[in-house]
């Protein structure tokens, strides 16, 4: 029975979407990026450490070298197996392709040293977020030479990296939803792909749609039926009875009423002033903050009034908006500073 003619310009479409999009993304790659990736953000908090190092500097070098050599690791890897995929289906490698992935590695070199100027110029709060925008691009540029529903998947990681900073999501959220991202998403999208068949728009958006479900469904679940990080139940300790010795012993949770004095203490270092002894400013807290104390110490877990547990500083937001300097014949030269200091679960910062 011969074809309808509908059938034969189906047949004709396929064979023109495939001849433009002639590159194909290997299901290994996405596993092995996402695996990566995942596996790093999850445990940045355990591996490398400022206890470990005795500067910021070292620290940014040792990151710096866990990038390079993990990332630089998995593109090898990658490219090994992606070469003996394409030498066992008698593939040649397309000039496309090569530029392609060279896309592709260009954004993870920019990622690594991203993340190693955060240690001396600030932006931490963004990092993960930044890294699900690359990765989002770098589907977004694969896609538009390979699968159609790369470019989909693509625009969608993109738009989640924005929104979560948008939104203004706190940093134990956002690294989570960009674990998932990696982890989940990466994989999942593997599995999803149909080699560049070409599909109608409602079939593309259906099938992002139950992406972003899966990959958003599980951060979100644990964030609703749980605060990330939360300590475990512990006897409540109020600062009177701190302040009189109690509560060296075992674990609680301390509660610093509004109002209570907090002196910050402030160090200048640089080539412009002298170091010189701190600075100290008298202030004072303007609602209630409870603290994680474990044999008298603060363990960095915090909760403001209303707000989520956070985890070391990570849940602290500080922004310096205006920095001006004046200089007058009464004063002589003055440098005026604003500085915005928030819970990353406040709103209204």
């Amino acid at each position: 029975m011969s074809d309808s003619p509908s059938q034969r310009l189906d047949a004709i479409r396929s064979m023109l979407s495939a001849g433009h999009r002639n590159l194909r993304i290997e299901r290994h790659t996405l596993v092995l990026w996402g695996l990566t990736g995942a596996a790093l953000l999850l445990l940045s908090d355990h591996i490398l450490t400022p206890a470990q190092f005795a500067d910021v500097t070292q620290q940014a070098v040792a990151w710096l070298l866990l990038l390079t050599l993990s990332l630089g690791g998995v593109a090898v890897l990658d490219w090994h197996l992606t070469r003996r995929v394409k030498r066992h289906r008698d593939e040649a490698w397309s000039f496309i392709h090569r530029q392609v992935i060279k896309v592709w590695w260009l954004l993870m070199a920019l990622g690594t040293l991203m993340t190693f100027a955060t240690f001396f110029f600030g932006g931490g709060y963004m990092v993960c977020a930044a890294w699900v925008v690359l990765i989002g691009l770098g589907l977004y540029v694969h896609g538009l030479f390979s699968e159609e529903l790369l470019e989909w998947i693509g625009v969608l990681v993109i738009l989640t990296g924005i929104a979560s900073l948008a939104y203004r999501l706190d940093y134990g959220i956002i690294r989570l939803i960009a674990a998932s991202v990696f982890g989940l998403g990466l994989p999942l999208l593997a599995l999803m792909l149909d080699r560049g068949r070409a599909r109608p728009s409602w079939h593309r958006m259906a099938q992002s749609t139950a992406w972003m479900l899966a990959v958003l469904g599980v951060p979100l679940a644990l964030r609703h039926h749980g605060d990330l990080g939360a300590p475990a139940e512990a006897p409540a300790l109020t600062y009177n009875a701190f302040r009189k010795g109690e509560g060296a012993v075992g674990r609680r949770i301390l509660t610093l009423p509004a109002g209570t004095p907090v002196p910050v203490e402030i160090r200048v270092n640089g080539n412009i002033f002298r170091s010189g002894p701190a600075t100290t400013l008298p202030l004072t807290l303007s609602k209630p903050v409870e603290l994680v104390l474990e044999n008298g110490v603060p363990t960095g877990d915090a909760r403001f009034d209303g707000e989520p547990w956070m985890r070391g500083t990570a849940g602290l937001w500080l922004h310096v908006p205006k920095l001006e300097g004046d200089l007058t014949p009464d004063l002589g030269p003055v440098v005026r500073a604003l500085v915005n200091a928030n819970s990353m679960a406040d709103p209204q910062r």
